[in-house]
């Protein structure tokens, strides 16, 4: 169940990103050596799909940072008319490829559904954009605290922002101000 603060995504009409990502919201990555198989299990959907055969027989388990292969799937699932331009990036589990999806947004612009590329200490982070505050970015993605989730991103982290092409852009598109509640997030491995 998504925290009071952020129930009113569940009224929201679309993005369809939004809406996927919504539908996984508190999936968990399992203990220790064991795997969850809904996470195993998108990277076999994208495998099937033709979309993960650069990962065929790679991601295996969920310790494996997986914040991309969340946005992956999230992209595959709102991609309904199958256009090639909304596909996941080929290497989708490097978050920092995900600078290259969509369309270019200035930094000061995101908005309801975009999706935000982080850089962090060893690497990055990708997850979709549902609001901000004076100082963070409320983002809504994977291997967050190892569960799909909301977490406040620091802005001083963000590497860019990338719009889905969109054929018709939805209404609500939208910069989303937010007020500032719980930690910044400091490392999403």
């Amino acid at each position: 169940m998504l925290p009071a603060q952020y129930r009113w995504l569940e009224a929201e009409p679309g993005p369809r990103m939004i809406i996927e990502a919504l539908k996984q919201y508190g999936t968990l990555e399992a203990p220790g050596a064991a795997d969850n198989p809904k996470i195993i299990g998108w990277q076999d959907e994208l495998e099937a799909a033709g979309l993960g055969r650069v990962y065929a027989g790679v991601y295996r388990h969920d310790a494996i940072p997986w914040c991309g292969l969340f946005m992956a799937i999230v992209a595959h699932r709102a991609n309904i008319d199958r256009r090639p331009e909304r596909n996941p990036p080929r290497l989708y589990l490097s978050a920092l490829e995900w600078a290259a999806f969509g369309t270019s947004v200035p930094k000061g612009a995101a908005a309801l559904g975009d999706v935000l590329v982080f850089k962090r200490k060893g690497g990055g982070h990708v997850g979709l954009y549902v609001g901000h505050d004076a100082s963070a970015f409320h983002v809504l993605g994977g291997n967050q605290s190892d569960r799909v989730t909301i977490s406040r991103l620091s802005k001083q982290r963000l590497v860019a922002v990338r719009r889905p092409a969109y054929r018709v852009q939805p209404g609500n598109i939208r910069p989303i101000p937010l007020s500032a509640s719980g930690s910044l997030s400091v490392n999403e491995a």
